[in-house]
């Protein structure tokens, strides 16, 4: 996550504005560099120049092993959308053939609901709902993109099909860490089971964001629509219903940050209207995105008994593991209809 610890001084600023001259976007000075906070492991930083706005995105100073090829699959996914209604932040320019890999985007005007509502969002019942089935309504936009437009990105085939025995590897993997003394998850094996007893027979491929949830979506200053989709990092093509799933699983209760919104039936029930994709199996991609996540979850809970995470963050996020489990389970027995 970015923090007010980013040292913008260490972005070498000469050499970016030499790199955006040969993109022939405006000269002069580059001002009012400030860190842009916000739930990612990579670098953003605000600039202006040439009387322009612009956000940087990049790895940070310390990169991860897969940051530049993160970085690089981010600008190449919305070099494609660019010229869609799909709402994503939109590229300028990328440097993605060396290091250091980055790219430009244009600010979104737009707020994160996580942080609170500004007005008039936060008095008006009927935009917080509206909010909730704009979100629905994104998503079904970027169900409708041609994957095409990204050749040879992901692994469509054989996808859904993939995912169990993917997860209860990265499960098992974490048997590795010491001191961690193995999940005590609660309905696991039968989750994993019905998920593999009721795999949907087909389905249409389509770029997924991969990590669909109301925190990353900005929204609208003025009113209930989204104004972007934003991190990128885990998209991919596959099945864009696991992206509905992984809103439905991870919607939020009336209590936390935006009450009022629709219930996960309308949400459905919204999207369907503006899709032709079959809907009928809608549990599964739920119950998958419980599964998917709590295991990913679990992975900080695992880290933390070697000492290479914070036992109190292990720890919050293990019941959140727990929750999904539970979720799954209401899934699985037909809440969503």
């Amino acid at each position: 996550m970015t923090s007010t610890h980013i040292d913008v001084s260490a972005i070498d600023l000469a050499a970016l504005g030499t790199w955006m001259d040969a993109q022939g976007l405006p000269g002069g000075p580059i001002t009012g560099v400030t860190p842009v906070l916000g739930g990612t492991q990579n670098v953003m930083v605000r600039f202006e120049r040439g009387g322009r706005p612009y956000i940087l995105r990049r790895p940070p100073l310390h990169a991860r092993s897969r940051s530049n090829e993160v970085l690089r699959r981010e600008a190449r996914v919305l070099a494609a959308l660019r010229g869609t209604p799909v709402p994503a932040p939109r590229l300028v320019a990328a440097q993605t053939e060396r290091e250091p890999v980055f790219y430009l985007m244009e600010p979104v005007d737009g707020f994160n609901p996580s942080t609170g509502l500004p007005e008039p969002h936060a008095s008006d019942a009927a935009i917080r709902h509206r909010m909730g089935l704009e979100a629905a309504a994104a998503l079904a936009e970027l169900g409708r993109v041609d994957p095409g437009v990204l050749p040879g990105f992901g692994r469509p085939e054989g996808f859904l099909e993939r995912q169990v025995p993917r997860w209860l590897k990265e499960l098992d993997s974490y048997g590795e860490l010491d001191g961690y003394p193995g999940p005590d998850i609660p309905g696991l094996p039968e989750t994993a089971d019905w998920l593999a007893r009721n795999l949907p027979r087909t389905f249409t491929p389509g770029i997924m964001h991969g990590d669909y949830h109301f925190a990353n979506l900005m929204f609208a200053c003025d009113g209930p629509r989204v104004a972007a989709i934003v991190d990128w990092e885990m998209s991919t093509i596959g099945d864009p219903l696991l992206d509905l799933g992984w809103l439905l699983a991870t919607w939020p209760s009336n209590n936390d940050h935006v009450p009022g919104l629709p219930e996960p039936r309308e949400l459905i029930e919204y999207y369907a209207a503006l899709s032709e994709r079959d809907l009928s199996a809608i549990g599964w991609y739920a119950v998958m995105a419980c599964f998917k996540l709590g295991i990913v979850l679990e992975g900080s809970h695992a880290r933390a008994f070697a000492g290479k995470a914070p036992k109190d963050i292990g720890d919050v996020l293990h019941e959140t593991t727990l929750q999904l489990f539970e979720r799954a389970h209401q899934f699985m027995d037909g809440v969503l209809g």
